[in-house]
């Protein structure tokens, strides 16, 4: 294994970077977020990065404590990746940074990707700033569906698909409002009001929303 490189500088900033400045490794704990992933799913829901970059970056986190590796137990058998309590910490930094890179998100671009779960973390923040952050809700978009735990402390704040359950709040939108709504172009109750989402549910968080 390699030696870690890194700045040698003695700064709280620069040994956060040492552990995390390199390409891909913040794009990989935004998929861990959703929980337990194969190899193959991170692969595939970040397009762009080699085989050989991916499996070197997960080696790294790992030597870093961001990450462990495990088997699942049958009829699975296959290994998984996931975040540790330290890899979870990160959160704040990327909603930190999602709030930062908003203005730079301007319209899609005929050669961006897009994944619906990217869009998690942006809805996150608009649940919160709607005054909606409890409970679980699912949102279904034109490109696919996931689910938020709005409230959530340990573990996954959100995950890929259909709620597992009956989720307090179900949003659905389409693709332009949802993008408005992560670049903060739009309030989310402000898009329930104009019928450019759609709430249902009895829970906590779709009272919120209905509000006027």
């Amino acid at each position: 294994m390699s030696p870690r490189r890194s700045y040698d500088q003695y700064c709280s900033a620069a040994r956060a970077l040492d552990a995390v400045g390199d390409r891909w490794t913040l794009l990989i704990v935004r998929e861990l977020l959703a929980g337990p992933r194969r190899y193959t799913d991170l692969h595939a829901d970040l397009p762009g990065v080699s085989t050989d970059v991916l499996a070197s970056r997960l080696k790294d986190m790992e030597r870093e404590g961001l990450t462990t590796r495990r088997r699942l137990a049958p009829p699975g058998a296959v290994h998984v990746y996931e975040l540790t309590p330290r890899g979870e910490e990160l959160l704040p930094v990327l909603e930190a940074l999602g709030v930062w890179g908003a203005g730079e998100l301007g319209e899609r671009r005929p050669t961006d990707a897009v994944r619906a779960h990217w869009f998690a973390l942006p809805l996150l923040r608009a649940l919160r700033a709607a005054g909606a952050s409890e409970g679980l809700v699912e949102v279904r978009l034109e490109e696919g569906d996931f689910h938020l735990r709005a409230g959530a402390g340990d573990g996954p704040v959100y995950g890929h698909g259909r709620a597992p359950e009956e989720p307090g709040a179900r949003l659905e939108m389409d693709a332009a409002t949802c993008a408005a709504l992560s670049r903060g172009e739009l309030d989310l109750r402000d898009a329930v009001r104009e019928g450019r989402v759609a709430v249902t549910g009895d829970g906590t968080a779709a009272k919120a929303l209905r509000e006027t």
